[in-house]
């Protein structure tokens, strides 16, 4: 079995590096986007494991674009990083399907463990996003 293939969507490029470096060893990082329509489109194409996805982008938002992916039933798993940790946001984004939610400043120590739970059927919250 290969490695499994995340999607990046998010509107900072800054962001998609250094989560490309992040995922590198692991993870075969299949595409990068930077708005949430594109991530629903690209995410319908190419069938990832993982879309690890911001909130706040233009065109759709990450919600908006996870109640698409939903709606359309992809076994995609879905994973928020975002600098949002306001536990309406969490909230939100379980709502909308998602498996994790792991807050930017704890990118390098909690995407990976997020992204490993997700695929294992269970949901992941970075600590700094629990009040």
């Amino acid at each position: 079995m290969g490695k499994t293939r995340v999607l990046l969507a998010d509107d900072h490029q800054t962001v998609l590096q250094r989560v490309c470096e992040v995922l590198a060893d692991d993870f075969d990082v299949v595409g990068t986007v930077n708005n949430g329509r594109d991530a629903v489109v690209t995410a319908l194409r190419l069938s990832p494991d993982v879309l690890v996805m911001d909130i706040s982008m233009p065109i759709l938002n990450g919600l908006q674009a996870a109640q698409q992916l939903r709606a359309a039933k992809v076994k995609t798993k879905l994973v928020f990083l975002t600098v949002h940790t306001d536990c309406d946001f969490v909230n939100a984004a379980l709502a909308a399907g998602a498996s994790g939610y792991v807050t930017k400043s704890d990118l390098a120590t909690d995407l990976i463990p997020a992204i490993q739970e997700a695929l294992a059927g269970r949901v992941y919250i970075s600590k700094s996003a629990v009040p």
